[in-house]
């Protein structure tokens, strides 16, 4: 009896709580809020600003007029980093490395360690963050974008958008209702500092990251 007095008392409550007055929204505005307002406008043109970000949050940025500079930028930073083993997980990639007698470019090998730095594609490139997107469909997705000390992304124009909703609008495009099972955004080196406020780099993936931007 004592519940059910305490439970209609509640009730009683409720009813008179939903009889008063509703609430002013305390930001009205809000509900016409555009997304483009959060952004400051550069000025830019979206490879410049991919550049801006992606260089300020510790990327190496390469632009590339065309595929042959992005074949003699890949011979010289091997040469001049004097990597004995550069791995390459694009199947499309690799074969435009040998059909140009790129033969230290080898394919992507996940049970082995040793290489320098591995050469990926992406499924996007985001202009406003600086960020890539890559996704499991992509062949050793999960393991070559952050397996090796240094990560090589090679992207082109066509992977280029503005917003990272942009980026997942090209990628369900892309494949349909055969989705990735995993997609994954990232930003520059990996870095932490979870250990004394010390920031450290490469503890969770590649401690640097090219990319190199083809402009076709």
């Amino acid at each position: 009896m004592q519940g059910s007095q305490a439970k209609e008392q509640i009730l009683s409550r409720i009813r008179k709580a939903l009889q008063k007055d509703a609430l002013a929204i305390p930001f009205p505005e809000a509900e016409n809020w555009n997304p483009e307002q959060a952004y400051v406008q550069e000025g830019l043109e979206p490879d410049e600003l991919f550049a801006q970000h992606f260089t300020a949050l510790g990327g190496k940025y390469v632009y590339c007029q065309n595929e042959q500079e992005l074949l003699e930028n890949i011979t010289y930073l091997y040469e001049g980093r004097d990597w004995s083993k550069l791995f390459c997980s694009d199947e499309s990639l690799l074969k435009t490395c040998h059909n140009n007698k790129l033969g230290f470019v080898q394919a992507a090998d996940n049970s082995d360690e040793t290489a320098d730095a591995c050469i990926t594609s992406c499924e996007a490139l985001v202009a406003r963050t600086g960020s890539f997107l890559i996704s499991s469909r992509q062949h050793l997705g999960r393991v070559s974008p952050v397996f090796y000390p240094v990560h090589i992304v090679v992207a082109y124009k066509k992977d280029l958008v503005t917003d990272i909703k942009d980026a997942f609008h090209l990628v369900a495009q892309k494949y349909g209702a055969d989705q990735a099972s995993m997609i994954s955004l990232q930003t520059g080196p990996s870095r932490t500092a979870d250990i004394e406020k010390t920031l450290v780099t490469g503890v969770h993936g590649p401690k640097e990251v090219f990319c190199f931007y083809v402009n076709v």
